[in-house]
């Protein structure tokens, strides 16, 4: 059908305003409201930044995990994360998704950020650019994205009630960028953060309405953040457009009497709907008659899943190119790559190497189809040419992991896996099933139901006292064998739906476990309302010894040719709803890293993380390479680098610091409900050059397996205020390998009448090149570079006379200088 706005407005008039008032909220979770008059169906949503969960969170519904967010900044490449925004959009279109909540634009303001995993960089040109780039991937294929959390929600601590204060400068030119930059891509909907700014909460902000669809001229959607949506009048009469989860959200039959009485306006509720139906004409879900929702409706029946088709190996493919060339080789001293064909011995080291983190924990987690950890990556690579001895040292500190299917049995089946069962108040049995393992966020629900039971037959493979815990909300209990170990009731601390829903705290008990000798475990929890149904049964050996486990990794790497360390952060420190207390990866596995490179010169650290850690021992061992949370095919992503297949690609998105003391922004906690982002423009690699700091790693940091001499910046003689400049970098590689060479430009305001950064990050461009040949980056500086925004005006200005460009690889080598002088009209 035609998606004019004639069209829509002859549509609109089908309806009256109460039903107008009613599509405005959702009609489930995950679904808005379909209009059978209109030929309006539900539009199905999912989260997304690494991949498409769907509707529903069942192990069973696996979903390709691309590497993390942070790491596809690191790649510094825009048509890779295009193409890897397609492979989302054919997991959406196949799961029958519409919607993508996805990219997250906040910015990695503090180091301590518990969600850095899920947002791009610390930078508002890196982040917006690629953003957009993420933005055309999916939407190229019919997919709607969703630039999220507009704005200032660049922390978790008391996220859902924290009132950001930013002065008009630093919102327009650090945090609001990133969004322009989407919206500038055609970004089909914007969501509005739990977060207020400036003393109003985000779903009711004026800045909804200017300068998004203001001065940006945004025709799409505003959706609230999932639950953020508190009131009613006051959200309806800003620019929020749509209210999600529905069908109890603050809207709904509320805004239609508030409609109705005049105190939200019609045609303030009419344009919200233009928006929504203009959405759904896009994404073909408009007159097409009685409404059939894409996807198989879980609401009431909740049918089993369908199993999802192998993953193709294109995509296989791509996810692994992906890991490569955002991986950051932090450091080395001759020690990558390592030839295989001089190896006999390689010693992997670590927990994170057999369990390799691939994804960031809260509300963006899925289950991807397999994991490919380091140690598998290495033995994949290794097999038939040298031996691969693991020790898995230490156990990092954190919380108990979640049964997992290959530690337990299905006490009715025998099968792998735990028993799900849902009972009714007298405790009779009204569903069943077998689940792969304890991480139950969603267990069906049936009529009658009362408590979820999970039962599990442990096989231990270590004797001694294990930790056993139930995680979730409301009277829960754990009883091993029938003997009771626990039993309380649990209230949640907050509403935030990412510890109601996603990851509850558990509680723990001890038990003393033999080997051969089973045990029943038994978990059980009451559903009552608020408290979400999501339910986790965890189990963890005795850990090791932590005085012995370094001098046995030490000796495994001591009788080995080449040693592989992995180590990286928990659930507990990195995940949506927390943010970190400290940067260390902890006392156990820094000694562990010590004793290995202590005992091999030829040791690789492997930091398994999604935002910046302490790495103390970094000079300590042969080699720093930065995995990130790689995703699904992680392990031989990284094998190809780590073996010389693939050169390490990335550049850090983020300035890590030494230690957290060092970093000029750290503040999370806000104080009487504030949090002062009181350093202004100065983020990131502007605030340490600010406070002439230097880190362990700047801004735009990260080797390949060359080196480069950059050798001329040739800058035009003079630019127009608000153009673009064109500059030009010629760098050589002076190595023994061709490569790719990262060229970024920064800019200075040497006698600026504004407070500027020292310089800040302007624009890159990445060539390549074979041994000793020179190559020429063009690098475009886009006008917005130069441009500042004059608060006594309210409008952008740019100053004349002279600029500062400069070129290098990073934000702390930027060996070459030239001058700008700009011309025209524009003082600020």
């Amino acid at each position: 059908m035609g998606t004019s706005d004639e069209e829509i407005d002859r549509l609109l008039g089908k309806l009256t305003p109460r039903a107008r008032a009613l599509l405005l909220d959702g009609a489930t979770t995950w679904r808005t409201r379909a209009e059978p008059a209109l030929g309006l169906r539900e539009l199905v949503m999912s989260d997304g930044p690494a991949g498409v969960r769907g509707e529903a969170w069942d192990e069973r519904i696996t979903s390709v995990l691309l590497p993390s967010a942070s790491a596809l900044a690191a790649t510094w490449d825009e048509d890779l994360v295009e193409s890897l925004g397609g492979l989302l959009a054919a997991e959406a279109r196949r799961k029958g998704v519409d919607v993508l909540l996805a990219p997250t634009l906040n910015l990695h303001r503090s180091p301590l950020g518990g969600r850095h995993f899920e947002c791009f960089s610390e930078d508002p040109e890196l982040t917006g650019r690629v953003g957009a780039a993420l933005v055309r991937g999916v939407q190229a294929h019919g997919v709607a994205a969703t630039a999220k959390h507009y704005v200032a929600n660049d922390s978790e601590t008391d996220r859902l009630t924290v009132d950001v204060r930013v002065d008009e400068r630093a919102l327009r030119e650090v945090y609001l960028a990133p969004f322009e930059a989407a919206v500038a891509a055609g970004v089909r909907l914007v969501m509005a953060g739990y977060n207020a700014v400036d003393g109003t909460t985000m779903t009711a902000n004026a800045l909804l309405s200017d300068p998004l669809k203001g001065e940006w001229g945004f025709d799409g959607v505003v959706v609230s953040d999932w639950g953020a949506v508190r009131s009613t009048e006051d959200t309806a009469r800003s620019g929020l457009d749509l209210a999600m989860p529905g069908p109890d959200s603050p809207w709904g039959e509320a805004l239609a009497r508030a409609v109705a009485d005049g105190t939200v306006p019609e045609d303030t509720v009419d344009d919200k709907v233009r928006r929504l139906l203009r959405l759904a004409a896009w994404l073909g879900a408009l007159g097409e008659g009685e409404p059939t929702a894409s996807g198989a409706a879980r609401a009431g029946t909740e049918a089993p899943p369908a199993p999802r088709p192998a993953v193709a190996p294109r995509e296989r493919a791509l996810a692994r190119r992906a890991v490569a060339a955002g991986s950051v080789l932090l450091a080395n001293r001759g020690v990558l790559p390592l030839d295989p064909g001089h190896l006999r011995t390689v010693a992997v080291i670590g927990a994170h190497a057999a369990r390799t983190r691939t994804q960031g924990g809260g509300s963006a987690g899925v289950f991807p189809p397999h994991e490919v950890s380091v140690l598998d990556g290495v033995r994949a690579a290794l097999r038939g040419r040298a031996r691969v001895v693991h020790v898995p040292g230490p156990r990092p500190d954190g919380p108990a992991p979640p049964l997992g299917h290959d530690a337990c049995t299905d006490p009715r089946s025998g099968l792998p896996g735990v028993l799900l069962r849902m009972l009714d108040a007298d405790g009779r049995e009204l569903y069943a099933e077998r689940r792969r393992g304890g991480r139950l966020l969603e267990p069906r629900l049936v009529p009658g139901a009362h408590t979820v039971e999970i039962s599990a037959r442990l096989r231990p493979r270590t004797a001694g006292r294990w930790t056993l815990g139930v995680a979730g909300f409301g009277r829960m209990s754990l009883a091993l064998d029938g003997r009771p170990l626990l039993a309380g009731d649990f209230p949640p601390p907050t509403d935030d739906p990412a510890v109601v829903h996603v990851n509850p705290p558990a509680q723990y008990a001890g038990a003393d476990l033999a080997v051969g000798q089973d045990a029943l475990l038994v978990a059980r929890r009451e559903l009552a309302p608020g408290t979400g149904r999501a339910t986790v049964v965890s189990a963890a050996p005795p850990a090791p010894d932590a005085a012995a486990s370094p001098a046995e990794a030490a000796r495994a790497a001591a009788g080995a040719d080449a040693a592989i360390v992995v180590v990286g952060t928990t659930e507990h420190g990195e995940c949506e709803g927390y943010d970190r207390t400290t940067l260390s990866l902890g006392a156990t596995q820094n000694a562990l890293v010590r004793a290995v490179a202590a005992a091999n010169p030829r040791t690789v650290a492997v930091v398994n993380s999604g935002g910046p850690v302490e790495l103390p021992w970094r000079d300590a061992v042969g080699a720093v390479l930065l995995a990130w949370f790689p995703g699904q095919e992680g392990g031989d992503g990284l094998a190809d680098v780590l073996f010389g297949r693939a050169e390490p690609g990335g550049r850090l998105p983020t300035t890590w610091p030494a230690a957290l003391a060092d970093a000029p922004v750290t503040r999370t906690l806000p104080a009487d409900g504030r949090l002062p982002y009181d350093e202004g423009l100065h983020v990131g690699h502007r605030g340490w050059l600010r406070h002439a700091r230097v880190p362990a790693y700047w801004f735009g940091h990260g080797l390949g397996y060359t080196t480069w001499a950059h050798e001329e910046l040739t800058v035009p003689p003079r630019a127009g205020a608000g153009e673009d400049v064109t500059v030009r970098v010629r760098v050589r590689n002076t190595g023994a390998r061709s490569g790719r060479e990262v060229v970024q430009v920064y800019l200075a305001r040497p006698g600026s009448a504004v407070e500027r950064p020292v310089r800040w990050f302007a624009g890159y461009a990445a060539v390549r090149a074979r041994p000793g040949e020179s190559v020429t980056a063009t690098v475009r500086v886009p006008a917005r570079a130069l441009r500042h925004w004059c608060v006594r005006e309210r409008a952008w200005r740019t100053e004349t006379g002279r600029w500062r460009v400069l070129a290098g690889r990073s934000a702390g080598e930027v060996p070459l200088v030239a001058d700008l002088e700009v011309v025209g009209p524009g003082s600020g």
